[in-house]
């Protein structure tokens, strides 16, 4: 059995999500797809994670690749969240969403035809959306019109809808198939197979456990699934705990993980680590608890300083006449002979957003 070290682990991850030798720019939806998705409910971060990952990316060029080359879509998926999702495999993600246990039990009903239909050939905000489908339906669906998007989340987990470009501060949507250019049908079950793959190759070894946590798709469907690909799974050891890879998969583990990164909210490197305490020390924990919301993936712009890949402090940015202000909370020292590295980190940033 194949014994790993945390270091080597990490070193891994993060040359798996693209933060040691970023992806050329031609290959932007590919690498979304190769990390399991961008978490999107804040766009700007999503939109920054791309950035740091794809070489040459900035803000303009993930719009582009949303609104006008379509090759991302911008929708809800895994763990019920908002996520950017390459438009070549929303069937897939959207499939794996609908599970095999409750596939039928989202399938066509009358909100999925009124929305199908309401957004047919058009592009809606979320108001007109509401008024169109009360119009077909007979009946409001107040719902419809919640910021949390709930009524919502069916529609897009079955294809029928996904968002458009915003009208200013108004979201939109339009319907999945006519955005993407068409539609084909994908089993669940093997939809479901193909992610816990893709969530191997990304951040293995694994358990099903972290699986279940970053899937959503719960426990007793994430054991399932890894019975399923059993021969497909090769297990390690990492100290004194038991994980998996894809069988074979042994690649990365020597990379040299040494960086500073300033990481968005909801990055996926940091959604996507389990257990947490080799990512974040206790010094950086504590400070993390000092915030509102308990957490670095917090809506208060709070978001981790990466040295190495592990969390060493926090950052914020705030925008001001003069661009981006970043300010980085240094909670563990960083040596002085690596300080440049840290003002590159800041320029990065700066150049992704600006």
């Amino acid at each position: 059995m194949l014994t790993l070290t945390w270091p080597q682990v990490i070193a891994r991850r993060l040359a798996r999500s693209h933060l040691l030798r970023p992806a050329p720019k031609t290959r932007l939806a590919e690498a979304v797809g190769e990390i399991g998705l961008i978490q999107a409910q804040v766009l700007s971060a999503a939109e920054l994670g791309i950035g740091l990952r794809v070489r040459g990316a900035a803000v303009d060029d993930v719009r582009k690749e949303l609104y006008e080359r379509r090759s991302l879509v911008k929708t809800w998926s895994i763990r019920g969240t908002l996520h950017l999702v390459p438009a070549a495999e929303l069937p897939l993600w959207s499939a794996a969403v609908r599970g095999p246990a409750n596939g039928a039990a989202q399938g066509p009903d009358e909100v999925l035809d009124a929305v199908a239909d309401a957004l047919d050939g058009r592009c809606l905000t979320r108001a007109e959306l509401a008024d169109a489908v009360a119009e077909r339906l007979g009946r409001p669906l107040e719902r419809l019109r919640s910021a949390w998007g709930d009524l919502l989340h069916a529609p897009a987990s079955a294809g029928v809808l996904c968002f458009g470009p915003p009208q200013g501060a108004n979201v939109t949507f339009v319907r999945a198939d006519q955005w993407i250019g068409g539609w084909r049908d994908e089993d669940p079950a093997s939809a479901r197979a193909e992610v816990l793959r893709r969530y191997l190759a990304a951040y293995a070894p694994a358990t099903p456990t972290d699986f279940a946590r970053w899937s959503g798709f719960g426990r007793a469907a994430a054991q399932e699934l890894f019975r399923e690909l059993a021969d497909e799974l090769e297990q390690v050891r990492i100290e004194r705990r038991r994980a998996f890879i894809l069988s074979g998969d042994t690649g990365d583990f020597d990379r040299d993980p040494k960086g500073v990164l300033l990481l968005p909210q909801y990055d996926v490197y940091v959604i996507g680590f389990w257990p947490r305490e080799p990512l974040v020390p206790p010094p950086v924990k504590e400070r993390i608890r000092q915030d509102p919301k308990g957490r670095f993936e917090s809506v208060t712009g709070v978001a981790p300083l990466v040295v190495d890949g592990v969390v060493a402090g926090l950052w914020r940015r705030q925008r001001g006449r003069d661009g981006v202000a970043i300010d980085v909370d240094q909670v563990l020292p960083l040596p002085r002979g690596r300080r440049d590295e840290l003002a590159a980190a800041v320029d990065a940033v700066r150049a992704i957003l600006d």
